[in-house]
């Protein structure tokens, strides 16, 4: 039979994982003596994703005030690289702010862990933070964090080129004129359709890297290559509640970033405490 081309993000998905996928089928040694094997990844639904979100809200009334804390670091970041952005790089403003969530997986490592700690019986507030620096996986979860803003600064600098490749760079551009140079040109549609393509790759990049390899490592006594290929399979078993679940995030962070990114203060937490319960759901 031939073969056909299933949906975009199924078929990015697989794209990604086949430059990891033959790890799939290994060991991934966890710096002893032996080799552990991969954790075994399960089917999720829809109905899975309605109870990590409800599941969610249980944790955020259970927190109140420490996830809040823990959350006003990451708009503040983001605030401040807009700033930069419109002073500097007014072109850059939307890349920046629309990959901005590219990192966001980084900025809920503390949400992680104290769905953990919550759901162990254990003590918990904002200083989680600090378990997590204690683990003896935060090498990996550093790794991976640096790894992320990698991501994140590849995607700036592809969106500047596409800029220059469209646009140009040689016009002095008000906020006005460079909306107006955007919605009304053939060259400002032609960015605009190759922006969303190419972000449409990293987003994907980083929904398979991440949707569950950074509680994984929190959880579990794993490598680092070894949490990302387990997130990497769980995307390609579950290729369409993982589309629901990324486009969940993105609504959700486009709500949170519209009133000056405040917003995400409330947002960011309702999302990083249910990626802890879709990652207990989709690895066994």
């Amino acid at each position: 039979m031939p073969k056909t081309i299933g949906n975009p993000l199924s078929w990015s998905a697989d794209a990604v994982g086949s430059a990891v996928g033959y790890l799939s089928q290994a060991t991934v040694s966890t710096g002893r003596d032996h080799a552990v094997d991969m954790p075994r990844v399960q089917r999720i639904d829809s109905e899975d994703l309605r109870d990590a979100l409800r599941k969610r809200l249980e944790d955020m009334g259970y927190f109140r005030s420490d996830v809040i804390f823990v959350c006003l670091v990451y708009p503040m970041i983001g605030l401040l690289l807009a700033t930069a952005a419109v002073q500097g790089s007014l072109h850059l403003l939307f890349p920046i702010l629309s990959g901005f969530a590219l990192v966001g997986p980084v900025a809920a490592v503390g949400l992680y862990e104290m769905s953990r700690r919550r759901e162990a019986g254990l003590e918990t507030d904002w200083s989680a933070l600090a378990d997590v620096v204690r683990s003896p996986r935060f090498g990996a979860i550093l790794a991976l964090a640096l790894f992320h803003l990698v991501i994140f600064m590849a995607w700036v600098m592809a969106a500047n080129l596409i800029f220059k490749a469209t646009l140009g760079s040689g016009t002095l551009w008000t906020l006005g004129s460079f909306a107006q140079a955007v919605t009304g040109t053939p060259e400002g549609w032609a960015m605009i359709g190759l922006g969303m393509a190419v972000g449409f790759v990293f987003a994907t990049a980083v929904l398979a890297i991440s949707a569950v390899s950074f509680p994984l490592l929190l959880d579990r006594d794993v490598g680092l290559v070894q949490a990302v290929v387990t997130s990497v399979r769980v995307l390609r078993r579950n290729p369409e509640t993982m589309a629901l679940w990324g486009l969940i995030v993105a609504s959700a962070l486009l709500l949170g970033a519209l009133p000056a990114l405040l917003g995400l203060v409330l947002v960011m937490p309702l999302l990083g405490h249910a990626s802890w319960h879709l990652y207990r759901a989709a690895v066994a």
